[in-house]
């Protein structure tokens, strides 16, 4: 997975890489789960008094004032080989990094998807500082197909080979990214990079009826993942029929009220008022699914969260499992493209409000909310399953259908990522607050769901704004089973 890690961040540019951030759940096949939160906190300069200085009211979604939040990414990985090498983990990091400093010189075909963002985004991001000499070779969009390299960053994985990963944070590499820093005109120093260190800790779980289901500890919504599985198992959906009318409602009414309690407690654990374990309680998740009625849609007036992201999932021959993501927030992060070092670093903390008695109010050292949350689980039959999707709210939501059509439902894994999905809420590309649905659904089932009450909005057939899923299924003879997204750039890989 840190070779994938590597290779993705320049493979796919606009939507992750080394300025990120980055969430482990990784699952060995006997034994507990290990999670890895690697959200970057906020630079000892970042304050709110300082954004009220530069004359801003809100922290700007593009720029150097964007990118306030150290990059974790480097340090998962770090974290990650340590664990590795205790499972029996024996290649170089250098063979890890191969791959990625091979393409980042050779250069990679430019995808649709990145000619596509950098089409939509070019306005906002072509007179950042460094973003043209990167992402726009010759001073134009490139176009699909096109040789695109990115050699300052083939120089910073040849470096991070020779003088290891935490390098980026001490060392001669982390010199060069603060001096990167200064000139830009970022809040972020080398004291930020010096005090990084990603946490190892235990998952969030959740029992249910088929087994049981890990998630990610807060500053991530996972706790909010896991909740709508224990709603829906109390809402009674394993007694309806798959991909109905009934189905999707039921996972629609099941998100609506975990929304609210992540709106109102999901933050930095420093800053939470309850432990996360509280909000997956029986009494809790009886209580809201008790608020469930089939006929009829509940009022919907969350606060939407949006996000760029790529999971990605890995099971070895031994059954050690993991399930991944990787972000700069936005398409293109910050859209600050760091001089000496080519990296594009995040604007996660943009999530921070500058109001300072808003729950994810700005402090120091404070690590922003994450929609990011890679899901696992172990089940009663001897199965287990790695599984996630990129898309801000649309995360808990892709996880549910893919869950429930591939285990209560028991389809085909890739017939439960492949057929048609919806979305509750923003996501990436969308701004409107409705139910969106693919347009690959029967007419009696979108007339049926807007009787209900839902403010139904039909997308296209195999639409990216419901996300990019995928997910992987071993079972316990050690045949595995998986599958891509056909609405993403994604496959499934057997070696």
């Amino acid at each position: 997975m840190v070779a994938a890690a590597a290779t993705i961040s320049i493979a796919y540019p606009h939507m992750n890489g080394i300025g990120g951030d980055a969430f482990w759940l990784i699952a060995p096949r006997h034994g507990a789960p290990i999670a890895i939160d690697a959200a970057g906190p906020a630079a000892a300069r970042a304050t709110i008094a300082a954004y009220a200085e530069a004359g801003q009211d809100v922290i700007p979604i593009r720029g150097p004032l964007a990118m306030n939040t150290v990059a974790g990414a480097i340090g998962s990985w770090d974290a990650a080989l340590s664990i590795s090498k205790q499972q029996g983990g024996r290649l170089s990091l250098a063979r890890l990094l191969r791959d990625a400093d091979q393409y980042a010189n050779d250069g990679i075909a430019v995808t649709a998807g990145q000619v596509l963002a950098t089409a939509g985004k070019f306005d906002e991001l072509a007179h950042q500082p460094g973003f043209a000499e990167r992402f726009l070779p010759n001073g134009k969009i490139p176009e699909v197909g096109a040789l695109f390299r990115q050699p300052k960053l083939a120089r910073v994985f040849e470096l991070l080979a020779r003088d290891g990963l935490d390098s980026f944070y001490r060392g001669a590499l982390a010199e060069e990214i603060a001096e990167d820093f200064n000139s830009v005109g970022a809040l972020l120093s080398i004291d930020d990079l010096n005090e990084y260190r990603p946490r190892v800790c235990q998952p969030l779980q959740i029992e249910i009826d088929v087994g049981t289901v890990y998630n990610m500890v807060p500053p991530t919504q996972g706790v909010i993942s896991l909740a709508v599985l224990g709603i829906l198992e109390r809402s009674g959906i394993r007694a309806v029929l798959p991909d109905t009318a009934d189905h999707i409602h039921l996972c629609v009414e099941a998100t609506k009220q975990p929304f609210k309690l992540r709106d109102e407690y999901v933050a930095d654990p420093a800053y939470m008022k309850v432990a996360a374990e509280s909000l997956l309680s029986a009494s809790r998740l009886d209580a809201l699914a008790g608020e469930i009625r089939l006929p009829t849609a509940l009022p919907w007036g969350g606060e939407s969260k949006t996000g760029d992201t790529v999971w990605m999932g890995a099971v070895d021959a031994n059954g050690l499992a993991v399930s991944f993501i990787q972000s700069i927030y936005h398409e293109f992060g910050s859209g600050v493209v760091l001089p000496r070092t080519g990296l594009n670093w995040q604007n996660r903390g943009a999530s921070f409000s500058l109001n300072p008695k808003h729950l994810q109010a700005l402090h120091p050292r404070k690590k922003p909310f994450h929609t990011l949350n890679p899901a696992a689980a172990k089940f009663n039959d001897g199965r287990s399953m790695v599984y996630g999707t990129m898309g801000g709210d649309g995360q808990p939501q892709t996880q549910a259908a893919v869950f429930s059509r591939a285990i209560w439902f028991s389809q085909p894994l890739q017939q439960a990522v492949s057929a048609p999905r919806w979305l509750l809420g923003r996501t990436w590309g969308h701004s409107s607050d409705t139910l969106k649905l693919e347009s690959r659904f029967p007419a009696a089932v979108v007339e049926d769901l807007k009787q209900r009450g839902h403010d139904v909005e039909l997308l296209g057939a195999f639409d990216e704004t419901v996300g990019h899923a995928g997910a992987i299924i071993r079972y316990d003879n050690g045949v595995l089973e998986g599958a891509a997204d056909p609405r993403s750039d994604g496959c499934v890989a057997g070696y």
